[in-house]
């Protein structure tokens, strides 16, 4: 049989039986003190009454006439009798300088010596003592009686006794108890108050529960690779984790700043600070693109705001690698299908005997295919940015839209810096490509034109289309994560800008956007090439492009490989 193994209190009822033992010590002791305090103090109260009452008696020009009498009992009893009537005292006793007794409480102790010290008194002193007498233990004085030559005629004890002394205290401390009892449940009451509500608050649980729970969560915050961050009511980091600041890239302790001075993008330090919810929004900060999801915590007010972050930088690019695919794959498809149509036309002219004209159509259709290699790759060496023009050419035409590299180009293979990758390059040079597809696609002269050469030290990137342009009012918003003046697709708009301007910002660059000559939006960057910053070790390789983060294309050898092949008999 298993003996069932009680629960530790929980913190709340240890709290509780600290204070409620706490609070019984205090009266305990409280009251205690009281007691003897009150004891010695009813003592002095005591003897002082019985001086004062000696006094009166000794000085009473009576008392010294009646002491002279021949019986001075007749004359002294009754007066003494009335004295202690009237002062609550329990005895008056008038005595010879012998300590033979006048008066009494007792009639038949007249004439009896007086049980008591005396000497002091017969010294002409008053004083007061505690003794044990015929009446049981009492508190008295004794005080001289002096003629007017100073002569001791008699002596006058008044006292009161120590029983009456000890039902005066057991009054008041009767009171006390009641007091201190009242303390008691008055403090009771209210710890047990306050602990009802800590227990609400520790739901129950002890100092080990509570101890070992701040552990797990201590260890929770430092293994979990996402970002985690807490913000109280006021919007200020209460909790940040090792992830989150790797994310946000806030050095230092941040614990107790506002949100937003930790110089995040306006975007996203505008996500942290709404007091509704997001849900798997994407935002960019100066080297990566973060999934941000908020959730406020009331419990009848707004308490806080937990922000789980999560990197999809390598995501993003993955997605963009197979939207790219997925585009080669179609062009592919329509290459075949025209390549399918036009071995139709050669095979159809064979069997009309007409040989040499189907000699001459299949070479003209090859020869226009490799005068567009030729004339990419004459002015644009640099294979990955080549590979990646094909393939954009192949895809704009089949959109309708003609895209061709100006006669100003020029950028031989080598060019590039170590630290200016191809594939950030890829990200600015795509999604620029892409965005002028989608404005000049469906307008008369549906044509984009791309720039890419060396101008002294800096690198020349322009992409201009024929589409509407950018108004002038909206020029320094188009790079913003979510804008976009076209209807959200299923992938959504307003992400390939903000890319191109992350990318062009870590390389310490410069974009701007203008009006065409022609007409439309002409979108150019520069890069410097000598200075050109190195991307973060901790950000994985991106190839982001279109809108929705594709035009990775020429990041890969599969993806060159797709676009040498996707752009034969492209035009």
């Amino acid at each position: 049989m298993r003996i069932p193994v009680p629960r530790p209190r929980s913190l709340a009822g240890q709290l509780f039986a600290m204070q409620a033992v706490l609070i019984a010590v205090v009266v305990a002791g409280y009251a205690l003190f009281t007691y003897v305090s009150n004891a010695r103090q009813a003592e002095d109260a005591a003897t002082s009454q019985a001086m004062a009452v000696a006094h009166s008696v000794a000085d009473a020009p009576s008392v010294q006439s009646a002491i002279h009498d021949p019986d001075p009992s007749a004359a002294l009893q009754p007066y003494a009798l009335r004295i202690m009537h009237d002062t609550r005292v329990d005895f008056v006793t008038i005595m010879n300088p012998q300590g033979i007794r006048w008066t009494h409480p007792d009639e038949d102790e007249i004439g009896q010596r007086f049980r008591g010290n005396t000497a002091p008194a017969l010294k002409g002193e008053a004083f007061s003592e505690t003794y044990t007498g015929t009446l049981g233990p009492s508190v008295r004085a004794v005080v001289p009686i002096e003629d007017g030559d100073k002569r001791i005629i008699g002596l006058v004890s008044a006292g009161i006794k120590v029983e009456a002394i000890s039902e005066r205290v057991r009054g008041q401390v009767t009171a006390l108890f009641a007091v201190a009892a009242g303390a008691l449940v008055l403090g009771a009451v209210g710890t047990y108050v306050v602990n009802a509500r800590l227990r609400r608050h520790t739901h129950g649980m002890n100092a080990a529960e509570l101890s070992r729970m701040r552990d797990y969560h201590e260890a929770a915050l430092h293994a979990v690779r996402e970002g985690l961050l807490m913000l109280d009511g006021q919007f200020r980091v209460a909790l940040i984790n090792d992830g989150g600041r790797e994310l946000l890239g806030v050095p230092g302790d941040v614990v107790g700043r506002s949100v937003a001075e930790l110089g995040l993008p306006a975007p996203l330090t505008g996500a942290l600070l709404a007091s509704e919810p997001r849900v798997d929004e994407v935002h960019l900060t100066s080297s990566r693109v973060l999934v941000v999801n908020t959730s406020p915590v009331s419990g009848g007010e707004r308490r806080g705001t937990v922000v789980t972050l999560r990197d999809v930088t390598e995501l993003q690019s993955l997605m963009g690698e197979l939207d790219s695919e997925r585009g080669f794959t179609q062009a592919l498809r329509s290459q075949a299908h025209e390549a399918a149509n036009r071995l139709h036309t050669v095979v159809s002219l064979i069997e009309l005997d007409r040989a040499e004209e189907a000699v001459e159509f299949a070479t003209a259709e090859l020869e226009l295919a490799q005068a567009l290699t030729d004339q990419v790759v004459a002015a644009v060496s640099e294979p990955v940015l080549a590979a990646l023009l094909l393939g954009k050419t192949a895809q704009a035409n089949e959109r309708g839209v003609e895209l061709v590299v100006s006669e100003d180009s020029g950028l031989d293979d080598g060019l590039l810096p170590e630290p200016l990758p191809a594939r950030d390059l890829v990200t600015i040079l795509g999604n620029l490509i892409d965005n002028a597809v989608d404005a000049a696609q469906g307008s008369l002269r549906a044509r984009v034109t791309v720039t890419a050469r060396t101008e002294g030290a800096e690198l020349l990137l322009r992409v201009s289309d024929t589409g509407a342009g950018v108004d002038p009012a909206h020029a320094s918003q188009v790079f913003e994560r979510g804008f976009s003046t076209k209807p959200a697709g299923p992938g959504g708009r307003g992400l390939g800008l903000a890319l191109v301007r992350q990318a062009v910002h870590r390389h310490e660059g410069a974009l701007a956007v203008t009006e065409a000559d022609g007409g439309g939006a002409e979108f150019e960057v520069r890069l410097p090439l000598a200075s050109a910053a190195p991307p973060p070790a901790s950000e994985p390789p991106q190839a982001l492009g279109s809108p929705r983060g594709t035009a990775s294309e020429g990041g890969s050898p599969e993806g060159t490989a797709s676009a040498r092949a996707a752009s034969g008999g492209a035009v």
